[in-house]
């Protein structure tokens, strides 16, 4: 046990106060004892989940042509497994693979898979508003930047999925460019100019043409944002009366490329991905999620966001910066998610990533992605989280999968609040770390202490906001309610600041 006198001034929204206080025998041993562990299954493995809703059902549609179905976000159905042609949601793409594989993407390809196999990864479903159609976009991917963007139409979403045709093609090389249509909208000595690089494709500037996701923006355009490592994230317009991109004129000082379109982030092949684009009315901002690391257990994968009040950009993070070509990605970005360890869970969460998000009928708002485990596997299992936005519109991510929590729109009492919470920071590394959890006890004077760690804490009167400062950094979040994975009723907070997040758990 040890001892800690602190003097704090305490700067709250509502006035100030000085406070001294000094505490005796508080605990900060972390221990887990009399907390009941939940299980971290969902019941369906679904990769990189790319989530929509029709009339109070979830799809999440997954790579390796993987789909599942749930009415609560947290117990999933599969519907869709594999690569095979019984496959009920992807149609009949094998059918029809002469066209749809014919540039990348199997063993048959002009550019071989580096496996032989099949692979047609991170698919996306949005319902076309013009066609009264639901629209498939994926990606065909032969190598680490040979891939072509395809999509196929429904009338039901859980499919089939017919193909339709490609829309963007990368990997290409001066040899083989003419089995792609890039030399319908750039000439030929731009092609070898800025496309090819040492005679072969110029991935460290161009875009590798996988993981697509398309929305509509507030004015009912539809757009698609892809992109994964290679030279970054890209913005296209999508026609919606066809589904196919619209490519725009190039304007090189503002990064827009006449084939690929505009450039948002990255380049230089560094680990940035899984690109997913949400506009909150809430707020007036579009939020671009991405994904840095690797997706292995021990890659380090995680989720970051910008913002933005146009929906091509700037896209910012909390410092108002972003990463360009080559930058110390770490650095840029806030992380949402990464790999963590909480009380109710029997492993700690690893390589947390490539996200989807939505807002749904009620204004929740709610991030879906995918989990690893600590526990020697490469399994995997999709998450839905509910997030809550702060004062100055970042979202927070609350700290378990949701399980219907409301949070409370008046409020909570200093009761409530006051007392003895296992604390994580998310950080900003990238790495295979897990945040394990401290001890620290908001006090009721507004002081902060445990081992190792003290500050300050305010909360507004009649909200749901709050303000925390550790060793001189600050972060503005969340107080909710909610229930743990085992389902006990636990107290949370969820902080954002200076590109981290940091999470508070207590129990009564």
């Amino acid at each position: 046990m040890k001892k800690f006198v602190s003097c704090v001034l305490l700067v709250s929204m509502m006035g100030s106060l000085v406070a001294c206080s000094g505490s005796e025998n508080k605990n900060f041993t972390v221990s887990y004892d009399g907390i009941a562990t939940g299980d971290v299954s969902s019941g369906v493995s679904v990769h990189d989940p790319s989530i929509l809703e029709v009339d109070g059902t979830y799809y999440i549609y997954g790579s390796h042509m993987t789909a599942a179905k749930s009415t609560d976000l947290l117990n999933w159905e599969t519907i869709a497994d594999g690569y095979r042609k019984t496959n009920p949601v992807y149609g009949q793409i094998y059918d029809v693979a002469d066209d749809a594989f014919n540039f990348a993407g199997s063993k048959d390809s002009i550019i071989k898979t580096d496996d032989g196999g099949t692979h047609v990864w991170a698919p996306d479903v949005i319902y076309n508003k013009t066609t009264k159609l639901y629209y498939m976009y994926y990606c065909c991917s032969s190598t680490f930047n040979a891939s072509n963007l395809c999509f196929g139409t429904s009338t039901s979403p859980e499919g089939p999925f017919e193909w339709q045709g490609s829309l963007i093609y990368s990997g290409f090389t001066s040899k083989n460019v003419e089995s792609t249509d890039v030399l319908d909208y750039v000439e030929t000595d731009y092609v070898k100019k800025h496309y090819i690089k040492g005679g072969a494709y110029n991935y460290e500037d161009y875009p590798n043409a996988i993981d697509p996701t398309v929305f509509y923006d507030k004015d009912d355009r539809m757009w698609m944002v892809y992109g994964s490592w290679s030279g970054g994230i890209y913005l296209l317009e999508i026609d919606p009366t066809t589904g196919l991109v619209i490519h725009p004129k190039a304007d090189e000082a503002n990064n827009v490329d006449a084939y690929f379109g505009k450039k948002l982030l990255g380049g230089g092949h560094i680990s940035i991905e899984g690109p997913y684009i949400m506009y909150d009315e809430a707020t007036d901002y579009y939020y671009l999620f991405v994904s840095y690391g690797g997706l292995t257990s021990n890659g380090g994968y995680q989720i970051r966001v910008f913002r933005s009040k146009t929906v091509d950009g700037e896209y910012v993070d909390m410092n108002g910066s972003y990463p360009t070509k080559s930058a110390m990605h770490q650095n840029f970005g806030l992380k949402l998610s990464g790999n963590y360890k909480l009380p109710s869970l029997d492993k700690a969460y690893m390589a947390t990533g490539h996200n989807s998000a939505f807002i749904d009928d009620d204004g929740k708002m709610y991030v879906v992605y995918h989990t690893r485990f600590n526990d020697g596997t490469e399994n995997h299992s999709p998450r839905v989280h509910q997030m809550l936005m702060n004062e100055e519109g970042w979202p927070c991510d609350l700290p378990y999968q949701t399980q219907g929590e409301t949070v409370s729109d008046s409020g909570y009492s200093k009761d409530d609040v006051v007392g003895r919470y296992y604390f994580i920071n998310q950080g900003t590394d990238i790495s295979n770390e897990i945040a394990n959890p401290r001890i620290i006890y908001l006090n009721a004077d507004g002081s902060v202490e445990g081992e190792e760690v003290s500050g300050t804490w305010t909360m507004k009167d009649n909200t749901y906001y709050m303000h925390i400062s550790l060793s001189d950094k600050d972060y503005s979040g969340v107080f909710c309610k909610m229930k743990d994975e085992a389902g006990t009723d636990v107290f949370t907070f969820s902080a954002v600041g200076g590109n981290e997040s940091v999470w508070g758990v207590k129990y009564e």
